[in-house]
């Protein structure tokens, strides 16, 4: 009897002595996973990615978001990336340790601004390089060569539906480039843009409600004006006045509207 109660005693023993072995190794285990995860952790955080991201370079400013030939793009090319990739931009792009620069295949002289220069405009609604800066490098230095006004003129019923794309889009950095490339066409084409002017001044007074796009709208509403001549800011002035007036408009019959309403008119 004795020797039956010890052996049951010895049982029960090492299946209490085996529960916390269980119980031990499974901590152990947790323990372990948890020091893995905090190492990954911690290396994640202190790769150099995450590092860039926390204390960016001065040559980040060189590099800003690229287009990855390689990668899996989610959308379609736009038609100015399909032309650009298949070499319909005579030109190829110089990245300097300053600035970068555009290097032409033939002289300017020589080129035809049909279509070229409506492609580059609308190159000006891209959002990453290199197309924003062959787009925008490209229309300005077309506009530089000379006999470019007899050859951008014809081409403006084509070119203001494009630019005003730019100048309404909602990317920030797309309007300027749209508003700078208005600009830079004003002082080559002048008073010829006056007749096209309806068409683009009521997205600028659009814009002008926004107070980091004041200064710059207004300077490039005095070159158009020194360009153009009084029609300019004859033409401004006026879609200005029903911008505002269609605004207040709006406006009041809205007051009205609520006012009228049961639901919100005052008890």
């Amino acid at each position: 009897m004795q020797k039956s109660e010890c052996s049951g005693g010895t049982h029960l023993k090492n299946r209490v002595t085996g529960n916390d072995d269980q119980r031990t190794s499974s901590g152990t285990q947790i323990k372990y996973r948890n020091a893995v995860q905090r190492s990954k952790s911690s290396l994640s955080t202190s790769s150099p990615e995450s590092a860039r991201k926390l204390h960016p370079r001065p040559s980040d400013k060189l590099n800003p978001k690229t287009i990855n030939p390689f990668g899996e793009q989610s959308r379609p090319p736009s038609a100015f990336a399909a032309i650009y990739s298949k070499g319909g931009i005579p030109c190829r792009l110089v990245h300097g340790s300053v600035k970068h620069r555009l290097q032409w295949e033939c002289p300017l002289e020589s080129l035809s601004f049909d279509p070229l220069l409506i492609t580059l405009a609308e190159g000006l609604r891209e959002t990453k390089h290199p197309y924003t800066f062959v787009s925008k490098e490209g229309f300005r230095e077309l506009l530089l060569v000379k006999g470019a006004p007899e050859k951008a003129v014809p081409l403006l019923p084509r070119l203001i539906p494009v630019l005003k794309a730019a100048l309404v889009h909602s990317d920030d950095e797309v309007f300027e480039r749209g508003l700078n490339a208005l600009v830079q066409l004003s002082v080559v084409v002048g008073p010829s843009l006056n007749d096209h002017l309806k068409h683009l001044l009521t997205s600028l007074s659009k814009r002008l409600m926004d107070k980091k796009f004041k200064e710059p709208i207004t300077s490039a509403l005095q070159k158009l004006e020194q360009r153009g001549g009084s029609v300019s800011r004859t033409l401004f002035l006026k879609s200005l006045f029903f911008f505002f007036f269609s605004t207040f408009r709006h406006i009041s019959k809205l007051t009205i509207y609520l006012t009228c309403t049961p639901h919100f008119s005052h008890k």
